[in-house]
């Protein structure tokens, strides 16, 4: 394992992609309702099993391949990540479109939005209300236009929203309600935007593919050509802590969300940005193109700021986009000069310790660059999906490029759309000295294979070189603090057989073509 020297982390290189395929961008088309799935967009894959350096390299020759699993645990429904996008817009509501029972996931959001709230600086958030049609059987025969029409009056007659979104389900989808047609009519009739969002969670096995009908439906209706440039970026996020401050308010400029508690009024003028930038390819990427090739906002073509030569690159490529080269530089100096003594103490504790990932594409990117800059072994990683392009058309955006660039291959690879009896036949192989996930549920696994695991919802906590510091703090914590996960092992009961964890990971993988 290798780590660049952020005295000569700059631009980088050229990626691997650079020469073998040059930029390929997917073309964006505001003027239908529903966006074309990630699978059609992007090429993307939720079944591979490799190198890290090998998916790259099959990623720029225009592959690789899906490969289909014959068995199959859970998969994940992009209606929640629709809602995810829309849900913590702080103006307006939600209405799911579908069985009440496809409104349960949702709440989740709510409650992130609450307790989130203090780590914004947002001091009183307004209160989340999320509604559901309540398909029932007779509007599956019968259809649910109507049913929906008077749901989105009755919502505006309760709560008086600046804007309402429909998200739509299996059900609705299946039996065919005009749901742009419904938001239309009632646009016209209550004065407001009313926002159709097409995230049926049959149109794609990706469930990341929500992130963009959420965000397509934002850029259609709500987002209006710039009067003038305002002195802001556009951060596109998840949610957590206010990391860009730091980094912003000497460059002379504001950071923007889009969408964690904005307003419709921010999201009618993120046109109006100087640039935007992303904390996640996976969540980004669709909306920064958009914003890009549609308003003329500049999409910022660094990979997201973790680790010391990805946020070197990430903040020096801010600096072109905002004409402040020289104000980044005086950045860099003060936070090298108070972190890297921190990180070169964290690196020589945790030199030679190995660790797994499991998280969603661009964040799984991110948690294996902040290994390898702690100069620990990243022994392999289960990621949801695989993007082999993104929206910006930016191989230098690419995390999983800079990943293997700046830090070397990651040996065990696996695409998996959240297959955890997968992960658990790998854990159980590897023993690696920690796990790190990003999703609740997935730690439990480690756990009760005595493996201390560490979850972190907050994505912003681990960027810049802060960040690096405070996930070699919690990694050093957690496995120095392993009394619980070993007292767990001796008494969790394994619910896989012990032929299941005699066979290899991609038993059910069909072969490489």
């Amino acid at each position: 394992m290798t780590t660049v020297n952020p005295d000569t982390a700059t631009a980088g290189p050229r990626t691997p992609c650079a020469a073998a395929a040059g930029p390929r961008t997917p073309t964006v088309n505001l003027k239908v309702p529903a966006v074309a799935v990630r699978e059609v967009r992007l090429n993307t894959i939720t079944g591979f099993e490799g190198s890290a350096e090998a998916l790259v390299r099959e990623s720029c020759q225009g592959g690789p391949s899906e490969r289909e699993r014959s068995f199959t645990q859970c998969l994940g429904c992009s209606t929640g990540n629709a809602a995810c996008m829309v849900t913590l817009e702080q103006d307006g509501v939600v209405i799911s479109h579908g069985p009440v029972g496809c409104s349960a996931c949702l709440h989740e959001f709510a409650f992130t939005y609450r307790v989130n709230a203090p780590l914004r600086g947002v001091e009183r958030p307004t209160q989340r209300h999320i509604y559901s049609t309540n398909l029932t059987e007779d509007e599956t025969v019968f259809g649910g236009n109507e049913k929906l029409a008077a749901a989105i009056r009755e919502v505006y007659g309760r709560e008086r929203p600046n804007v309402v979104f429909i998200i739509t389900t299996c059900a609705s989808g299946i039996i065919g309600d005009d749901v742009e047609g419904v938001a239309n009519e009632a646009e016209e009739e209550l004065g407001i935007p009313v926002v159709a969002i097409f995230c049926e969670g049959f149109r794609s096995k990706v469930w990341t593919s929500g992130f963009d009908a959420g965000y397509h439906g934002i850029a259609r209706k709500l987002i209006k050509p710039p009067r003038k440039k305002r002195p802001v970026v556009n951060v596109i996020n998840f949610w957590g802590s206010d990391v860009f401050t730091r980094w912003f308010e000497p460059l002379g400029v504001e950071a923007s969300y889009l969408t964690p508690y904005a307003t419709l009024d921010s999201l009618e003028h993120a046109s109006e940005a100087l640039a935007s930038v992303q904390i996640c390819t996976t969540l980004g990427s669709y909306l920064s193109g958009v914003l890009e090739r549609e308003f003329g906002v500049p999409a910022l073509r660094a990979a997201p700021p973790y680790g010391v030569p990805a946020t070197e690159r990430w903040l020096r490529a801010l600096g072109e986009l905002l004409g402040r080269p020289e104000a980044v530089e005086r950045i860099i100096a003060a936070e090298r000069e108070e972190f890297l003594p921190q990180i070169e103490g964290l690196r020589k504790r945790l030199k030679g310790r190995t660790a797994y990932v499991t998280a969603g594409a661009g964040h799984g990117h991110a948690l294996l660059a902040l290994l390898g800059e702690l100069g620990m072994t990243a022994r392999g990683a289960a990621l949801f999906h695989h993007d082999p392009i993104n929206d910006i058309g930016s191989e230098e955006a690419d995390s999983l490029v800079a990943r293997v660039r700046d830090y070397g291959d990651v040996p065990q690879v696996s695409i998996c759309n959240k297959q955890e009896f997968e992960l658990v036949n790998v854990l159980n192989r590897m023993r690696p000295d920690v796990l790190l996930a990003r999703h609740g549920g997935m730690t439990l696994w480690g756990a009760k294979l005595g493996i201390p695991s560490l979850l972190v919802g907050d994505e912003q906590w681990g960027m810049g070189y802060r960040g690096v510091v405070n996930y070699g703090k919690a990694i050093l914590e957690v496995m120095e603090n392993n009394e619980f996960v070993t007292n767990l092992a001796r008494h969790a009961v394994n619910p896989y057989t012990a032929w299941w964890l005699e066979q290899r990971p991609s038993y059910f993988l069909e072969p490489v073509p």
